[in-house]
C-alpha cells in the first residue's frame, strides 16, 4: 500500500514540526511539569495561530475541513517532543465528535473557540474502553426536559482545563452522550496525576442535571457515537506513540554514537546494534498500522480490526521501544530528570490508555473468530441396512 502523503499533508506535518521544534525543549517541558496545570499555554496559543487546532473541524465552524490523518500528523510531532498540551483531549476526544454529531447550536458555541485556542474540551471514555459490555460508569435517568447524571468518570484527560467534557452515561433506554461543564456545582473534580506527569482528574457527578440542549447523542444512537469516538481516540494515541518511539530511537542512536567503550563507539557493538534495530522495526510497524487505520477511518471504511491492530502495535511494540531506548542509555537512562526517561513515561502511559495490548489482542481474536467461524455441520443422513 502506498502511504505517500499529499502535498497538503506534508505541509501540515512541516508546520507542526516547525511549531513544536521551535518552542519545545527538555528544559521547557520540565518547567511546565512543575506548574499546577501542567500545560504549555504559550505553545497552545502558537498551535492556534498556525491553524493546527482546527484541521479536522468543518469549514462552517471555522476549521479547515480536513481529516483524522492530518490531526495524527500533528499528534506525531507532539509525541516527538513529548509536549504538554491537551491536543489529543481537545481535538480528538472533544472536537471531532462534536463536529460530527453535535447540533448546530452546540457547534456554534464551542468549535470556533477550539479553532482559536480559547476553548478546550475532553471526553470521559476510560470506563467505556475498559468495560466488557462497553457501558459507561455514569448512570443517567430521564427528568422532564433533561437528564440526571450520577457516578464517577475516572482519569478524564485535562478535564481541569476543559470548558465541556463529553460524558457517556447509561440509561434504561441506552447510552447517551452529554456535554458537561466540569465546573458545575454538582460536579466534583479530584486531581489525579498520570504516569507521564499530566493531570487527568476523576469527575464525580452528584445528581447533575443536563438539559436536552446539551445532549450530543440520544439513547437511539449513543452506543454508535461512543464506538466512533473510541476508534478515533485509539488511533490518536497511536500517532502520539509513533512520535514518542521515533524520537526515543533517534536519541538513543545519537547517544550510542557519542559514547565510547574500549576505544569504540557503543553503536559498533553487536548487542547494541541488534537492540536498536529491533526497536526500529517495532516503530515501523506502529507507523504502518497507524496510517492504515487512519486512512480507513477517513475514507469511511470499516476499521475495527485495523484500529485494534494499530493500538496493539502502539501498546506492545511501543513499550518495547521505550524500554530498549532507556536501557541503551545505560546509567543515564535511570536518571528520572534525563530527557530519555520522559519518553519512557509517555510510552508506558500510552500503552495502557483505552486498553492495553492484551485487550486489543482479544478484540482482534474476536473479530477474526466472527469472520471465519464455520456453521455447525448438518446432521448426517442415516446410513446402513436399516436406512435401506
Amino acid at each position: 500500500m502506498d502511504f505517500t502523503f499529499t502535498e497538503e499533508q506534508d505541509a501540515v506535518a512541516q508546520a507542526a514540526a516547525s511549531v513544536f521544534d521551535g518552542m519545545v525543549t527538555p528544559a521547557r517541558v520540565a518547567e511546565i511539569e512543575h506548574t499546577n496545570d501542567r500545560v504549555d499555554n504559550e505553545l497552545w496559543a502558537a498551535l492556534a495561530r498556525s491553524n493546527l487546532l482546527g484541521l479536522a473541524i468543518s469549514e462552517e465552524s471555522g476549521g479547515s475541513g480536513l481529516g483524522l490523518t492530518e490531526v495524527c500528523l500533528v499528534l506525531e510531532q507532539q509525541g516527538r517532543n513529548v509536549a504538554p498540551v491537551p491536543l489529543w483531549a481537545t481535538v480528538v476526544l472533544g472536537a471531532l465528535p462534536l463536529d460530527k454529531w453535535g447540533s448546530a447550536e452546540q457547534k456554534k458555541s464551542l468549535l470556533p473557540g477550539v479553532v482559536a485556542g480559547e476553548i478546550r474540551l475532553s471526553a470521559a471514555l476510560t470506563e467505556c474502553a475498559a468495560s466488557d459490555t462497553g457501558l459507561p460508569a455514569v448512570s443517567a435517568r430521564r427528568d422532564g426536559a433533561g437528564w440526571i447524571l450520577s457516578g464517577t468518570s475516572r482519569a478524564v484527560p485535562q478535564a481541569h482545563l476543559a470548558a465541556r467534557v463529553l460524558v457517556p452515561a447509561r440509561s434504561d433506554d441506552g447510552i447517551i452522550v452529554a456535554l458537561v461543564d466540569p465546573t458545575a456545582p454538582a460536579v466534583t473534580a479530584e486531581r489525579a496525576l498520570t504516569t507521564d506527569r499530566q493531570v487527568h482528574p476523576h469527575l464525580t457527578f452528584d445528581a447533575l442535571r443536563v438539559d436536552d440542549a446539551d445532549i450530543l447523542a440520544s439513547p437511539a444512537d449513543g452506543a454508535a457515537v461512543v464506538a466512533w469516538m473510541l476508534e478515533r481516540a485509539r488511533v490518536g494515541l497511536c500517532a502520539l506513540q509513533l512520535g514518542v518511539t521515533e524520537e526515543a530511537i533517534r536519541r538513543a542512536a545519537a547517544y550510542l554514537n557519542e559514547r565510547h567503550q574500549f576505544g569504540r563507539p557503543l553503536s559498533s557493538f553487536q548487542g547494541t546494534m541488534l537492540r536498536a534495530a529491533d526497536a526500529y522495526i517495532d516503530s515501523e510497524a506502529i507507523r504502518v498500522t497507524l496510517w492504515l487505520a487512519a486512512w480507513q477511518l477517513d475514507t469511511g471504511r470499516p476499521a475495527a480490526d485495523a484500529v485494534a491492530t494499530a493500538k496493539w502495535w502502539a501498546s506492545e511494540a511501543g513499550q518495547r521501544v521505550v524500554h530498549a531506548t532507556q536501557h541503551l542509555h545505560g546509567g543515564m537512562g535511570a536518571d528520572i530528570e534525563y530527557p530519555i526517561h520522559r519518553y519512557f513515561l509517555w510510552g508506558k502511559q500510552i500503552e495502557l490508555m483505552l486498553e492495553g495490548p492484551s485487550a486489543q489482542l482479544a478484540r482482534m481474536g474476536a473479530v477474526l473468530a466472527a469472520r471465519y467461524r464455520r456453521p455447525a455441520p448438518a446432521t448426517a443422513a442415516a446410513t446402513g441396512p436399516a436406512a435401506r
